[in-house]
């Protein structure tokens, strides 16, 4: 068995870690970790106490693969609800689709009674308030929101670069692989904006005869080069785990053109070995890990390429 979580992660790791020691359900053991992390107040990036798009909106982004069916669950752009992941696994169990988002979402969440709840916190909104005056013209601030949001969606400034996304990777007792996702996205986003944590295959995969990869980061890169998938993909063509990263990794490095920024792959194989890549990171880049050869999880830091 093995447990995989990225920082962000850390108030869910040991929800996880026990459930999955307890010889339960692997996605539902990462799930019921990640919604610790959904409900915690100190992670801005995900769920309540997410930072919001530019109009002051927090919209949240999930998603779930069972890597023995492949089926999968996804959420976008998700408001009023604490647990993204949980909709995203309903979604998963309940539709005969793969992703839902925005109006179609929240009706959804609703008609399975997920819990509501205001996710931009006061202290977000403060943060917002200031990040506006920064970037609009006193013409702007009083129009806002009746304005050109193009004018300015480049201008603003992410507040807190150094989180994002959390990501868990697991392989149970029935050697099922899996893997879950959840965030708020980035913030001041341009709203409607997806980035890659609800595109399966691009943030997250999961397939039990290979392994699974989850991403964090900058989501725009690895849409473009479908880093989840490939990584899976490549361990399929018979890479190491270490080896598929370093070959998505070079996937990233090929991009010339749009947006560029740094991104962490996480991935483990089907046979516990893992490997966690930051790619391009401005700071050092940890993770949590365990298997059923270790007494509880330990945080590692990740191998840096750039």
């Amino acid at each position: 068995m093995i447990l995989i979580a990225n920082k962000e992660g850390s108030c869910g790791v040991e929800t996880a870690f026990t459930a999955l020691n307890g010889r339960k359900d692997g996605l539902r053991a990462i799930i019921d970790g990640i919604k610790c992390v959904e409900k915690s107040l100190d992670i801005h990036t995900v769920g309540r106490g997410g930072w919001p798009d530019l109009l002051g909106d927090v919209t949240l982004d999930a998603s779930v693969i069972d890597g023995d069916s492949l089926q999968t669950g996804a959420v976008g752009a998700l408001k009023n609800y604490l647990h993204p992941v949980e909709v995203a696994y309903a979604i998963m169990r309940q539709l005969d689709h793969e992703i839902l988002v925005g109006d179609g979402a929240q009706r959804f969440a609703a008609e399975i009674n997920a819990e509501p709840c205001d996710n931009l916190t006061e202290q977000a909104k403060t943060v917002w308030h200031r990040g506006l005056e920064k970037c609009l013209n006193r013409q702007q601030l009083q129009t806002f929101p009746e304005i050109r949001l193009l004018d300015i969606a480049k201008r603003a400034q992410d507040p807190e670069k150094v989180f994002d996304t959390t990501v868990y990777l697991s392989r149970d007792c029935d050697n099922k692989i899996s893997s879950a996702t959840s965030t708020s996205g980035w913030a001041w986003k341009y709203p409607g904006r997806l980035g890659d944590s609800p595109v399966i295959g691009a943030g997250n995969y999961a397939d039990s005869r290979y392994g699974a990869c989850a991403c964090t980061h900058t989501g725009e890169m690895t849409i473009r080069a479908g880093t989840a998938r490939s990584v899976v993909l490549y361990m399929k063509m018979g890479m190491s785990v270490a080896e598929a990263v370093r070959e998505a990794v070079a996937d990233l490095r090929h991009l010339k053109q749009g947006y560029l920024g740094e991104v962490t792959i996480h991935a483990i194989d089907a046979h516990d070995k893992h490997s966690v890549v930051s790619f391009r990171g401005a700071e050092p880049v940890y993770y949590w890990l365990w298997t059923d050869n270790m007494p509880k999880p330990e945080l590692f830091q990740a191998e840096r390429l750039d």
